[in-house]
């Protein structure tokens, strides 16, 4: 080919290109133009709400409302716990630190939430202790409390706060049901149960716990923990006596591991929301990174190395969500569903985020025909309701989206209706 004929080919081929830029140009100003007009006829704008929409593929932002200012996220704020969680941990998490001086063996907490969990029952650390000459626990280092930052001091008996703490046993809760009988579990607060009406499931300041005999579900009531409780629940469980040393581990520590996946724990706390598994994670992930047990040092740790290229960084207070401290924009929760994306893949996020219509949070919404088209982390407070994860549309095309609403007064629903027929134009749209 001369000159001519390749100079030829290649305008030709520039033409091309800028004719298929502009035609890709064009059909996303006619999207945006489209939810734009959506959010604004379906009533967002009537309270403070956000929304982005990002194409991971072209890696165009295809929607941004107010997608820099910071909301309150509620559970959304587990998108950042998982991602924090899966650059460090490994396949299971730690169970327990511990050291062997002749016969005797000292062992700490390492924040793993499946410690005889109602859920996950893993007793790998009781089969470990067991038969042992003489045990010591020796409290860890963790000096940031038993509740996160800013939350609500009247839900101290609510199944969604448990109490965090560096070595949780039966996941911070009592189990009890009188279905057939009263149950408890642990069975050391079996007389701590008055079966009466009352409108507290639990003292405030105590572990004596309340139950309507009329009831026939099972409540899960989070204890008071402590140190001492701590003890005399190993020392049940056991059968065999525990002393308490305040003193760091000797040297030569060893690390006993858990018997539950990883992958299980971060389900359960995508799909059912489980805070106390959220909380427990930054634990552990501390637990990882040094000896001390501090959610914050994790939270710093990965903003300062993983997320550093972050814009808009958060107010980033618990794991769980719980806190109306925490401050996210649409923009940030974008940013890391797309670092999700890139760095652990669609078919796996797949297994860990609910899937609209099917399990979890979004069992009753989102219902794909027939397959799902939305796998999404809710996150809901009062007057607040966030959703934040990815998007199939018609087309087969993958979007990330970040949909946050606060201050609301219309019932959660029915913000949760409007949000519904939104996505469900972007799926058709795009």
């Amino acid at each position: 080919m001369n000159s001519r004929g390749l100079l030829f080919v290649l305008v030709s081929l520039l033409l091309i290109t800028i004719f298929l830029t502009g035609c890709s140009s064009m059909k996303n100003r006619r999207f945006e133009k489209k939810i734009h007009q959506n959010f604004q006829s379906m009533g967002f704008e009537e309270h403070f709400s956000g929304l982005v929409i990002y194409d991971p593929e072209s890696q165009d932002t295809l929607v941004q409302i107010h997608d820099e200012k910071y909301f309150t996220p509620a559970s959304n704020t587990k998108i950042f716990t998982l991602y924090t969680a899966l650059k460090v941990l490994r396949d299971s998490l730690p169970m327990i630190k511990y050291a062997e001086r002749g016969d005797t063996l000292f062992f700490t907490g390492t924040g793993n939430p499946a410690n005889l969990h109602p859920y996950f029952r893993d007793s790998s650390m009781l089969k470990f202790l067991q038969g042992r000459k003489q045990l010591v626990y020796t409290p860890a280092d963790y000096s940031e409390g038993r509740y996160g930052p800013g939350w609500a001091w009247e839900d101290y008996d609510g199944a969604y706060s448990p109490e965090r703490s560096s070595l949780p046993l039966y996941g911070n809760v009592l189990t009890m049901s009188n279905a057939d009988g009263l149950y408890a579990e642990p069975l050391f607060f079996k007389d701590s149960i008055r079966l009466i009406k009352n409108p507290w499931k639990r003292e405030e300041y105590r572990n004596a716990f309340y139950m309507d005999p009329s009831r026939k579900d099972t409540l899960e009531i989070p204890l008071i923990t402590g140190t001492s409780l701590t003890r005399e629940l190993l020392e049940a469980a056991l059968g065999e006596k525990v002393e308490i040393a305040r003193i760091p581990l000797p040297d030569g520590k060893k690390i006993l591991m858990g018997s539950v996946p990883t992958d299980s724990l971060y389900a359960r706390m995508m799909k059912e929301s489980d805070n106390f598994i959220a909380e427990q994670l930054l634990i552990a992930v501390s637990s990882a990174l040094s000896d001390t047990l501090s959610s914050t040092l994790t939270r710093n740790f990965i903003q300062d190395s993983y997320l550093r290229d972050m814009r808009n960084p958060p107010r980033w207070v618990d794991g769980s969500g719980l806190s109306r401290y925490n401050l996210f924009t649409p923009g940030s929760m974008a940013f890391v569903l797309d670092k999700l994306l890139g760095e652990f893949g669609r078919e796996y996020l797949f297994t860990i985020f609910p899937a609209g219509g099917r399990e979890g949070t979004l069992e009753n919404w989102y219902t794909g025909n027939p397959e799902p088209y939305v796998f999404a982390k809710s996150g809901t407070l009062g007057n607040t309701y966030c959703l934040s994860g990815y998007l199939i549309t018609r087309s087969g095309k993958l979007l990330i989206f970040s949909f946050m609403n606060n201050h609301f007064r219309e019932p959660t629903a029915e913000i949760k209706a409007r949000m519904q027929r939104l996505l469900e134009a972007v799926r058709d749209a795009y």
